[in-house]
């Protein structure tokens, strides 16, 4: 084996088979691995084990409402891009319990604390999208005046290897988004997989250190090209596309009136399907609950959305009452006034919501809608 000295930023070769000691190494660090997998038909994320849980052989075809795994027998690993799940459960979980309470005789209530468990966590195989949704996420959860305890335990230690998307779903939109098909920094290892090979970009000292044993080749300017052709294969291949996302805050924010609104919520259930698989939105609801003998409560935070008629409830009545109030707000705020609040968009470009809207709505083609209205 060459004697090859690793840095951070360095791009070598792995032989295929070698994966696995990855695998081994991670979760002989102690981390938590988890990975994609496939599982009643779709690909999802959960404890990773060894390589060949992986979702070899598969592909997927997504459009308007439509996901389907296809297994077609190929040596690929990568090539099924992400089903409704999205990475954020692992750090902002659909439903933590932040405090329970126990009665005691004198009457009184003792809150019990919860031990938070720091087991780091080990992301195998998050697509570029993913990843800059991740890093949305950190500028919604993680602040300079306040950090969110139950993301900032999950998320400070955790171990990300990215993979580029060579094989874009046909919703994605990442390329027009500049989150893809090549992963942006902030991850730990970044594949590029190839026939034989994966292309390993070290990102991180943890990264580097995690390559400790791992069999690995000098990259060749054959490799190099064949990943850099596949790239720009994949950004021309997307199934679909955003022009100029710079300009959408000007054009959403200041037309509010659109003809299109009317349009979009006639056709729209509020069923909230878009914010739940969205990797970046954040919405979240507190709930108490008492059992009936009332010597117990706990206090929890779920997950909430937009679309909820409850959600912007209030006393003496609700500030977005229709689903055309709460369809412009998400619209509006995802692509729009998420800039000013958060300094980047809301809309990494997975495709998730058109891929997931029972009502086949397609948030690119209702853009191009409004754009088109208010140029005519």
């Amino acid at each position: 084996m060459p004697d090859i000295q690793l840095s951070v930023g360095s791009t070598v070769a792995l032989p295929k088979a070698a994966l696995e000691k990855l695998l081994e190494n991670l979760l002989h660090m102690g981390y938590r691995l988890l990975g994609p997998q496939v599982q009643e038909a779709a690909i999802v994320y959960q404890p990773l084990h060894s390589l060949s849980e992986l979702p070899k052989g598969y592909s997927s075809q997504q459009d308007n409402a439509t996901y389907r795994l296809v297994y077609t027998g190929h040596s690929r690993y990568f090539d099924a891009t992400p089903g409704a799940q999205s990475w954020k459960q692992f750090f902002f979980p659909p439903l933590t319990q932040l405090e329970s309470f126990s009665r005691q005789e004198d009457g009184h209530w003792q809150v019990e604390e919860r031990t938070p468990d720091l087991t780091p966590l080990a992301l195998f195989g998050v697509f570029p999208c993913d990843l800059a949704a991740i890093q949305v996420q950190d500028k919604i959860f993680i602040r300079e005046e306040w950090k969110d305890p139950v993301y900032w335990s999950r998320r400070q230690s955790a171990f990300i290897v990215a993979v580029n998307c060579l094989h874009p779903c046909g919703t994605g939109f990442c390329a027009s988004m500049g989150t893809g098909p090549r992963a942006n920094p902030g991850f730990d290892l970044n594949l590029t997989e190839l026939e034989d090979v994966f292309l390993v970009e070290i990102g991180s000292e943890a990264g580097r250190l995690l390559m400790d044993g791992v069999q690995i080749l000098p990259t060749s300017a054959f490799w190099l090209q064949a990943a850099q052709k596949s790239l720009e294969e994949a950004a021309s291949k997307m199934g679909r596309s955003l022009p100029h996302p710079e300009a959408l805050p000007e054009l959403l924010l200041n037309h509010l009136d659109a003809r299109q609104w009317d349009d979009v919520a006639r056709r729209c259930m509020s069923c909230s399907s878009c914010t739940q698989v969205c990797p970046t939105c954040f919405c979240w609801d507190g709930r108490d609950s008492i059992d009936l003998a009332g010597k117990t409560a706990r206090r929890e935070r779920v997950w909430d959305s937009c679309f909820n008629p409850d959600y912007t409830y209030v006393v003496g009545g609700n500030t977005r009452p229709t689903t055309r109030s709460r369809y412009r707000q998400w619209l509006t705020h995802k692509f729009g006034s998420w800039y000013a609040q958060f300094s980047t968009s809301g809309c990494v470009g997975c495709g998730r919501c058109i891929t997931w809207c029972p009502a086949k709505i397609d948030v690119t083609a209702e853009i191009a809608a409004i754009r088109e209205e208010v140029q005519a």
